[in-house]
Formats: structure tokens, C-alpha cells, sequence
């Protein structure tokens, strides 16, 4: 089949399998590229691998310091009519390239909030691993069915208590417009703090431990963002941003369970990127437009791949993790430098549809989109006919 690109809205519907794995080879380039990491992780499982942080992290870990990795996702294999999603195609990539390697990578492939897939999970470790040093939780899921009530939540992208309005920004067709969000109503912050809060990592981390499957010393990591104050009222301040108190509440008690194991949690607050999960977001797409531009005038933009490797090498590998006041750490240091966002916040002031090209990076933001579904990559024949019913390899 040839594949092209077919957006919908904020999702690209098709996903190209050989774009997808020169996206992953380009990052396991960029962390080999910095040379080993010391004293990193060994054993890793990450929830939420296929994508965005996740999948960064399990690169950055397994081509960093060697480590072996187990990845957890739900995606959707291709067949001869119609491609898989890009995480399928990430992680058929990223397996063969662990395998020729000499790397260990298993994947499973299903609900990473039911029970049966940490049976399934903890099975593997126990055969395969004996117990895991490091646990990366980087679920980003609209919905959650409870393992043990059988409800169904919905997570919503909404402010608390009143509506929000501000310039936003149309990433199909570039013009900046203006948007309004009306409030949560009801139970919706406590459905999205279900779905995006920290009771499931704390299942994760309580199942692995009852089972002895955690190492001593071992390291569990959550994901989080805070932003400049113009995308609180929607981020923050939102319904979201009670889901990430959530997990910071988590994280303490956490903190506390691996104590005894001379173990830590750790919430890491990263920076704003493209992703799947921040291309849902109204206004945060015209605040990254202008973000990358600032950054890369300043020469230090970063994109996932070197945001996790800064996060295990510089931070954790170096037991150097410069949490902040609330015991976070903090690698969108680079992104909240004061000037940075000066600069951010006098282009957002004037920005229109006609001045975009000159204040903001629109058409990077746009490119970066399409690296997301394997597309836009140097040295991809998009031309030639390609298989898209790749199977990952540890998946029957």
C-alpha cells in the first residue's frame, strides 16, 4: 500500500510503518549519539510505551544503559487495507531495533488498567526479569474502565467554575482565532481525575510490589506539565491539572511504599511538545507555535527524545534530580526561563493569523505533527509501496 497522511481534526487517521521506524532509529541515534548512560536503569518497565514520553523513555533507557525493557500500550495493528496506529508501528520498530541490539523488549499489547493485563505483565517479569529497577507510568487515556467496579470514566479538557477564553490557533489552516471553553459540570473533574490520576500507577506499584517484582533501589516515574499561566485556566487550574494533583498525591504515598526498598517516586515535570495527548489541547498548540521559536533562537529547544535522555542521564542516573519546592522534577526548566517566557508572552500579545510566520513556528509544529504518524522524514521513500501488516515482534 501507499500511505499519505489523512488528518481529521487533531488525529491523523493513517500511520506510515517505514517513516515510523526511521523516526525511531533518529532517536536512538540521538541518544547514542551522547554516549552511554551511567548508572542507569537495567530493568524497565514503562506503561504507556508507544508514544510521546513513554516511548522516549523506553528508548532513552534501553539504548542509553542497555536496560531491558517491557512496554504496555493499546493500539491497533494494520492490515493489507488499512495502516496500524503509529505506536504499533513505533514499537514493531523499536523492538527490531533492540533485537539486533542484543536487547530484551517484550511488549503487551491491550488495557493497561485492567487486572488481567498486570497479571500478564508481572508473569513476564518473573520469567523473563526477575524484578524491574525502574517503573515509567505515561498513560494518556480519554477513558478508564475500573478493574475492580467495572465503571466506565471519561476524562474532559475543561476549565473549573466558569468558562475560559483566549487566542487559539488552528493548526490545519494556521489561523489564530479565538476560543471559548465552557466549564466542567457535574462529576466530570472527578471522571477525569479517575482516568488521568494516580490510582492506577498506584495499582501498578502496589501489584508489583505484593509480587516482589520491584528491585531495591528502584526508581517509579509519573509525567506531568504545568505551563504559563495562560493555559492554567484549561491545564492547571482545569480538570486536568486535579488529575496531576492527583498524581502528586500519589507519588508522596509512593514515596513512602519504596522507602523500605531504599526506593523512590517522583513526579517529572517536562515540557510543553507536540504529542497526541497536547495536540487535544485548546490554546496550548499557539503557545507551543511560539514556544519552539523562542527556544530555538535561544538553541535550546528539545523534543521528547532529548528530554528523556537529559531526564535519566543528567537527573536521575547522576542521583542530581533538583526536585523543586513540592518535590518535583523539573526538566521544563528550559521552557519556564524567565526571558523565555517574556518572550513567549509579548509574541502571544500580538499574534494574528498574519504575523504567525514571522512570531511563531507553525510550520514546525505542523512537521512535528506528522513525525508523530512516521511522516515528513528525510530518507523515507513516501512513493513506494509498504507493508502495513508489520506484526511486533513479541506479540503473537
Amino acid at each position: 500500500m501507499i500511505v499519505a497522511p489523512k488528518i481529521r481534526g487533531f488525529i491523523c487517521t493513517t500511520a506510515h510503518p517505514d517513516g515510523c521506524a526511521k523516526h525511531i532509529a533518529d532517536q536512538i541515534a540521538v541518544v547514542k549519539g551522547r554516549g552511554p548512560i551511567e548508572n542507569g536503569p537495567k530493568k524497565v518497565l514503562v506503561i504507556g510505551a508507544s508514544t510521546g514520553y513513554g516511548l522516549a523513555s523506553r528508548i532513552a533507557t534501553a539504548f542509553g544503559s542497555g536496560a531491558a525493557t517491557i512496554g504496555v500500550f493499546f493500539e491497533k495493528p494494520g492490515d493489507k487495507r488499512r495502516t496500524a496506529t503509529a505506536g504499533w508501528y513505533n514499537s514493531v520498530a523499536f523492538e527490531k531495533e533492540a533485537q539486533a541490539a542484543g536487547l530484551y523488549a517484550k511488549s503487551f499489547n491491550g488495557d493497561a488498567f485492567s487486572d488481567e493485563m498486570k497479571t500478564q505483565v508481572c508473569q513476564a517479569i518473573k520469567d523473563d526479569l526477575g524484578q524491574v529497577d525502574c517503573v515509567v507510568y505515561s498513560l494518556a487515556s480519554p477513558r478508564r474502565t475500573h478493574p475492580k467496579t467495572g465503571e466506565t470514566f471519561r476524562s474532559v479538557l475543561k476549565p473549573i467554575g466558569e468558562s475560559y477564553t483566549n487566542k487559539n490557533l488552528d493548526t490545519t489552516t494556521g489561523v489564530v482565532n479565538e476560543i471559548t471553553i465552557e466549564p466542567a459540570e457535574g462529576d466530570e473533574p472527578a471522571q477525569t481525575i479517575a482516568v488521568m490520576g494516580g490510582e492506577d500507577w498506584q495499582m501498578w506499584i502496589d501489584t508489583l510490589l505484593e509480587q516482589n517484582l520491584i528491585a531495591p533501589g528502584a526508581t517509579t516515574l509519573a509525567y506531568s506539565y504545568i505551563g504559563p499561566e495562560i493555559t492554567w485556566p484549561i491545564y492547571t487550574k482545569g480538570t486536568i491539572g486535579g488529575a496531576k494533583e492527583d498524581l502528586e498525591r500519589v507519588q508522596r504515598l509512593l514515596d513512602e511504599k519504596l522507602a523500605p526498598l531504599d526506593g523512590k517516586a517522583w513526579v517529572s515535570v517536562n515540557k510543553a511538545l507536540v504529542t497526541q495527548a497536547s495536540s487535544a489541547i485548546p490554546v496550548v498548540p499557539l503557545y507551543i507555535s511560539l514556544l519552539y521559536k523562542v527556544m530555538k533562537d535561544a538553541g535550546n529547544h528539545e523534543d521528547c527524545i532529548e528530554q528523556m535522555d537529559r531526564l535519566f542521564r543528567d537527573r536521575l542516573a547522576n542521583r542530581n534530580p533538583q526536585p523543586d519546592e513540592n518535590g518535583r522534577i523539573r526538566v521544563d526548566d528550559w521552557e519556564m526561563l524567565p526571558e523565555i517566557q517574556q518572550t513567549v508572552m509579548d509574541a502571544w500579545k500580538k499574534v494574528t493569523t498574519e504575523n504567525l510566520p514571522e512570531l511563531g513556528d507553525l510550520a514546525d509544529y505542523q512537521a512535528s505533527f506528522l513525525r508523530l504518524f512516521g511522516f515528513g522524514i528525510d530518507g523515507v521513500d513516501y512513493d513506494a509501496d509498504t507493508d502495513t501488516a508489520v506484526k511486533v515482534p513479541s506479540i503473537s
